[in-house]
């Protein structure tokens, strides 16, 4: 028989919208339980920078003019109004609130970022705003990937000293309901594999949605992960909250991810990956290129124009003269996550993993040549035809004008200079998302619209708002949804199970 517990409310995940909802929940006077399938909070959030928010403290500080009215337009205006304009709201106007309830837990932020900064002619349509709160680590280090794990370990223990119950390594398996339909509970095991079956007022569903799941990546939205796109795929990421929900009615919505672009195994490769995201000649694998490369600072631009080369792969090219400039004088485009200090690791791990990163057709993954010719068949591009588009390039560069997708002047750099260097560009995702159909309380609703009573979805495993491609150009979106959907679903909640308690005692 399985084991018999009960709370007002039941967070099924502990990444960053699970702790936001079970934190929101006990501050509005729930008992809240979190299941975990890991070992410890913070799942994805643990690799990332920060959250979005408009009308912050810190952006006021900085006397940055960003107001959630603005953003929410802003947003709407980017996905042709694919998306609930009342979510997004929802959203926007609570995340300048956000960032001053994490303050208060002790959260310090390092800066407000864009994500880029656009080109003066593209500016109007394209800039990334200033709403990136990036964490600041707390041994005071410059932040980098990871930096949010600050920001989720005293997430955590603010949610522990609220009285939230824990539960690691006992992931939900199976949602409760009554004979009416409504939510009452979730069926979790734990690491022993013992049966839980957990009776609540209302369940919060926080899974992450599936980008650790090769198959539902295959069959919603047809890439084949290893093989043309790779991901962080964050261990546990399966889709078992996204499935939960289906299985009791929940509604349907588009699934996207989060697209950008990358390397294989990309962490191990850091200097490598950041050495070729510069606006140096970028081009399929029939040596044609297929944007102006002053673009490629928009992860998401890049990842979707990949999306749509032959095989799904791109290249990135560069001479010696141009990585002569780059150690001289720094990147012509600076990330936030690669170190300023790039180039100056970036031979000597070039050189460590040449001749074995290989792909698995046997083609090298980056390469170094004295001919394109000889590049070109290391690569697996077209010999021919990256000689001759290279010629074509090369004019215009003498001529100072690029005629065919107009590139910025600065960067018309030609490639004549052997030694030559390239890389083989992936398709890239932090994840899925979207995929069950909420309300802007967060409510889980069905096909027709009816809300499921008792059920809330949050995180990624819910965020429809981006229609088919992510926002770049308003950084820090994703943990800023999973941050304020769960910190919403946690309010509706607890309000919830207090209802259920005062009818209960009328009973």
């Amino acid at each position: 028989m399985a084991k018999q517990l009960e709370t007002d409310v039941v967070v099924v995940a502990a990444g960053l919208s699970g702790l936001a909802a079970a934190i929101s929940a006990a501050e509005n006077g729930a008992s809240v339980i979190a299941l975990e399938k890991a070992s410890n909070t913070g799942g994805a959030a643990n690799m990332g920078m920060g959250p979005c928010a408009a009308g912050s403290p810190v952006q006021k500080a900085s006397m940055i003019e960003v107001t959630p009215g603005e953003l929410f337009r802003r947003h709407m205006f980017y996905t042709h109004y694919q998306v609930d304009p009342r979510l997004v709201r929802a959203y926007y106007f609570k995340s300048g609130d956000t960032i001053q309830w994490l303050m208060d837990m002790g959260v310090k932020f390092n800066s407000v970022r864009p994500a880029f900064r656009a080109r003066e002619r593209t500016r109007a349509y394209a800039d990334g705003e200033y709403t990136w709160h990036v964490v600041q680590p707390e041994d005071g280090s410059e932040p980098g990937p990871r930096a949010a794990t600050t920001m989720t370990k005293r997430m955590t223990e603010r949610a522990q000293a609220l009285g939230v119950e824990f539960m690691f390594e006992t992931p939900g398996k199976e949602l409760i309901t009554n004979d009416e339909g409504a939510v009452t509970g979730v069926k979790a095991v734990d690491k022993n594999g013992e049966e839980i079956d957990i009776t609540a007022k209302a369940v919060i569903v926080a899974t992450g949605g599936f980008g650790a799941n090769a198959k539902m990546i295959k069959d919603y939205i047809g890439l084949d992960w290893g093989k043309n796109l790779y991901s962080f795929a964050v261990p546990g990421m399966d889709g078992d909250g996204f499935n939960m929900c289906h299985k009791v009615g929940a509604g349907h919505t588009p699934v996207t991810m989060e697209m950008m672009y990358q390397l294989p195994d990309n962490m191990n490769h850091f200097y490598v990956e950041g050495g070729f995201r510069q606006p140096c000649y970028w081009c399929d694998r029939n040596g044609e290129r297929f944007m102006p490369e002053d673009d490629i600072f928009n992860t998401t631009f890049v990842g979707n124009a990949i999306n749509h080369l032959p095989g799904k792969v791109g290249f990135s090219i560069f001479d010696s003269k141009m990585l002569k400039h780059w150690k001289k004088d720094g990147p012509d485009i600076v990330s936030h996550v690669h170190p300023k200090d790039l180039y100056q690791g970036f031979e000597e791990q070039f050189a460590r993993d040449e001749d074995t990163y290989l792909d698995g057709d046997g083609n090298h993954v980056i390469a170094k040549a004295d001919t394109l010719e000889e590049l070109a068949e290391k690569i697996g591009i077209d010999p021919d035809g990256l000689v001759k588009n290279v010629e074509e390039y090369n004019a215009m560069c003498a001529e100072g004008w690029d005629s065919l997708f107009e590139k910025e002047r600065e960067f018309m750099m030609p490639l004549e200079n052997g030694p030559f260097y390239a890389c083989r560009q992936y398709v890239g995702a932090y994840g899925t998302l979207g995929g069950v159909l909420i309300n802007q309380r967060m409510e889980v609703m069905t096909d027709e619209y009816k809300t499921i009573p008792g059920l809330y979805c949050v995180g990624t495993d819910a965020c429809t708002i981006y229609g088919d491609s992510y926002n770049y150009s308003i950084p820090g979106n994703t943990m800023g949804f999973c941050l304020n959907s769960g910190r919403i679903a946690g309010e509706n909640a607890a309000a919830l199970s207090m209802e259920s308690a005062s009818d209960d005692e009328w009973d």
